[in-house]
């Protein structure tokens, strides 16, 4: 016997899998006629060290050696399908099943291949023949039910798992998938019966306990989660999964606690990159405490989570990408995917609020139209949805009654989204309007300006614990002539609601700056200066203001912020340029080009004035890119702060967006503080924002349509120091007389847009007419 087989056999049993594997290849390499049996160690060592590549490549060699072999051959073909080669996998297990049709390992295998294709009529198939040869095994059963599921044939799947739990009580992955059909068709009530009795059946089962977790929490029932949770955590006080779902369940409302679970459950499973994820987007998500420091945290561990080595999926690339973003840590994004791949991943897995991220990245018509594409994908996913489990939609109200119109967001509070939306709140048109208003917010208190608004209308909901369906239902049950979403897909923002159609009009406006991506959406608020001009760049039908899609709410544009007299230059004796928008808008180019601004004015400054400044990582990276550009670090000025930012605006003489993402709330507080701002206009609405409020603020020359122009009106606004003089203690009253600051004629004009588009014949009414 050839001593390498005795020295094989010897770290097998010392548990030296990866040496007893080098052996066995080292001596094939040389000895290829070894005995089937070598062969066979080889390849199960293999498979379970998880070297499908080595396998798969061993495989074929025995193959080639043993052509008659069933079980290589049949291995194979598993080795095959863990690589995702997936048609190569069909054709090696059909050979197998040929050398030996009445194993059903073979069959197995190959049925599960289909599922993994997504070829669930051929998987329905096969599936059916193996329970009709086995009628005895649960997991056919089981497998059919998935293949029919996946089909939409989710009654006939129900029969099938129920006919695998009878056969097999503990059957976990059968009572989940049960328990995952009531699930997807929003019937809460179902699934946690279902899974009370697989509880029952299986007690300890931690996918069983975890998944009626879960069930809570997609019903939005988040402090009904955490207490069922609570209880769970006595009885498995050291389980990483019990405080993983607890982290996840409580920093909808409490950031702070939320933290001291998922912490608990990356120190008891520290190489655990959900747990370790979840971290990361909870931290950087924290705005309590030392902001800063907590995004320096979230990046550190970024780079733990990439270490780690192990695949990224969907959900991890949207929090990395995030983070790193934040950090303006360029280099480190490029490994995480391209615009397509992962803007698609984020839509197909039903990330919505990852696209946010995709509209910074747009660099060409191409782009632009795949970031449309990609939205579409996210609407026909939650459309389909919606559609798997209808609403039941009321009659319609009688008419000659008022106009009824709903307003949908989380963010009717003290938020930007409110503060803009507040013409419409002050200047109610009651004689021709009922309003109603839909907040899912999280939050335990109602604040100043949620009280306010909820005096102004008809009806305020504020359900906090709610479901898409059961809020969808909730509003059709309101018999609305239109429902307008103003969040968008931020947090604790239901935009998936309209994908239920629960008003014969919706329209999306102001929370999101691109289409939502839904046919159910029939409108997107624009003016003539947002609006695209093409029009594949929607996917709604713009709905016109007549001069701008917003106006400058008294919350926030006020006398209460006052002006210091005359220019940042005159007081520092040097020009300062700044922004207080968000990095996520920001890119390389961005900085690039702000860099290349300042080093060509001499003397000048940049001010960020944002929370990141207070982040380690991110005043390295941003001061690395402006020394690339000629900018020392001393021109480069960091005010740390969120919220309170105004009057910093008071130290920038000029103000420089992002592009293509411009900026919007940021964008009208620099010009009511008298900073004018310099931007670039883009083909989409996205791109278009700035544009739209400098010029119905009467400065839409500081517009420019390529960077050297930004780059040239840059200059020339720096060398003009007497017209930044002007606007610095006339821009105010130029707003107020401009259709910014007309708030009352501006609430006129949406009413009026609002009440043509009630009276105007229904959108899908009018796609079918004509048909």
């Amino acid at each position: 016997m050839d001593q390498r087989l005795v020295a094989t056999d010897a770290a097998l049993k010392a548990g030296r899998r990866d040496e007893a594997i080098e052996l066995l290849k080292g001596l094939l390499s040389e000895q290829p006629d070894q005995t089937l049996q070598v062969y066979r160690v080889l390849l199960h060592q293999l498979y379970h060290a998880k070297r499908y590549e080595e396998g798969a490549e061993w495989c074929q060699r025995a193959v080639e050696r043993f052509p008659r072999e069933y079980e290589i051959t049949n291995l194979w073909g598993v080795m095959l399908r863990q690589l995702k080669r997936y048609p190569e996998a069909l054709e090696v297990l059909d050979r197998a099943i040929k050398l030996n049709p009445a194993q059903m390992a073979g069959h197995q295998n190959r049925g599960n291949v289909l599922l993994d294709m997504g070829d669930n009529p051929r998987a329905e198939q096969a599936f059916s023949q193996m329970a009709r040869r086995d009628p005895r095994n649960a997991e056919h059963h089981r497998q059919l039910g998935r293949a029919l599921a996946r089909q939409g044939k989710r009654d006939q799947a129900l029969v099938r798992f129920r006919q695998a739990i009878a056969l097999k009580k503990d059957y976990v992955d059968a009572w989940l998938d049960m328990a995952g059909i009531y699930n997807e068709l929003h019937q809460a009530k179902q699934a946690e019966a279902t899974l009370d009795k697989a509880v029952a059946a299986n007690p300890d089962s931690q996918k069983l306990l975890e998944a009626k977790a879960l069930v809570m929490r997609r019903a939005g029932q988040f402090r009904r989660a955490e207490a069922y949770l609570q209880e769970i955590a006595g009885r498995f006080p050291d389980a990483g999964w019990v405080h993983f779902q607890l982290g996840n369940v409580v920093s909808e409302y409490d950031r702070e606690r939320g933290n001291v679970f998922l912490r608990r459950a990356v120190e008891l499973e520290p190489d655990n990159l959900d747990y370790l994820v979840s971290l990361i987007q909870s931290i950087e998500r924290t705005r309590s405490g030392d902001e800063g420091a907590n995004i320096e945290e979230a990046y550190q561990l970024s780079k733990r989570a990439v270490a780690l080595g192990q695949e990224f999926t969907p959900g991890h690339t949207k929090v990395l990408l995030e983070v790193l973003t934040r950090v303006c840590a360029y280099d480190e994004l490029e490994p995480l995917g391209d615009f397509k791949t992962l803007g698609r991943g984020w839509a197909e897995t039903d990330r919505h609020t990852a696209l946010l991220k995709q509209l910074a990245r747009v660099r060409s018509m191409d782009d632009r139209l795949e970031l449309v594409e990609q939205h579409r994908i996210w609407g026909r996913i939650v459309e389909d949805r919606a559609k798997a489990h209808p609403i039941k939609k009321p009659p319609r109200r009688a008419p000659g009654g008022k106009i009824r119109l709903g307003l949908m967001s989380a963010d009717l509070r003290q938020h930007p989204v409110a503060y803009f939306a507040l013409p419409l709140f002050d200047h109610v048109d009651r004689e021709r309007f009922e309003v109603y208003c839909y907040s899912f917010y999280q939050g335990d208190d109602e604040d100043p300006m949620q009280r306010f608004i909820t005096g102004q209308v008809d009806a305020f909901r504020w359900w906090k614990d709610i479901s898409s369906h059961d809020a969808a239902q909730a509003i059709a049950n309101d018999q609305l002539d239109i429902l307008i979403e103003l969040g968008g897909s931020t947090h604790m923002n239901k935009p998936e609601v309209l994908a239920y159609r629960p008003a014969p009009r919706q329209a999306s406006w102001l929370g999101y700056p691109h289409s939502l991506g839904l046919s159910t959406v029939d409108y997107f608020v624009c003016d003539p200066y947002s609006a695209p001009k093409r029009a594949d760049l929607l996917v709604e039908e713009p709905l016109m203001m007549p001069h701008t899609w917003l106006a400058l709410g008294r919350a926030v544009f006020s006398e209460r912020h006052p002006i210091n007299e005359g220019v940042p230059e005159q007081r520092n004796g040097f020009i300062t340029f700044g922004t207080a928008n968000n990095p996520h808008k920001y890119s390389r180019e961005v900085l690039q080009t702000w860099a290349r601004v300042v080093a060509s004015v001499p003397n000048s400054r940049f001010a960020f004035i944002r929370p990141e400044g207070g982040t380690p990582s991110f005043r390295k990276n941003v001061i690395a890119e402006f020394a690339a550009g000629g900018v020392s670090e001393d021109r480069i000025v960091f005010h740390t702060i969120r919220g309170k930012h105004m009057p910093f605006y008071n130290e920038v003489d000029i103000t420089l967006d992002p592009f293509p993402l411009t900026g919007g709330t940021t964008t009208t507080e620099s010009l009511w503080m008298g900073v004018p701002l310099v931007s670039m206009v883009g083909e989409a609405f996205h791109e278009r924002l700035s544009y739209s409020i400098l010029s119905n603020a009467g400065l839409g020359d500081l517009c420019a349509i390529d960077l050297e122009q930004y780059v040239a009106t840059a200059q020339k606004l720096a060398a003009d120091q007497q017209r930044r003089l002007q606007l610095r203690h006339g821009l105010r009253d130029q707003i107020r007389n401009s259709p910014l600051g007309q708030t009352e004629q501006w609430a006129r004009d949406f009413y009026d847009m609002v009440a043509r588009a009630v009276e105007a014949k229904p959108a899908q009414e009018a796609k079918a007419a004509g048909r």
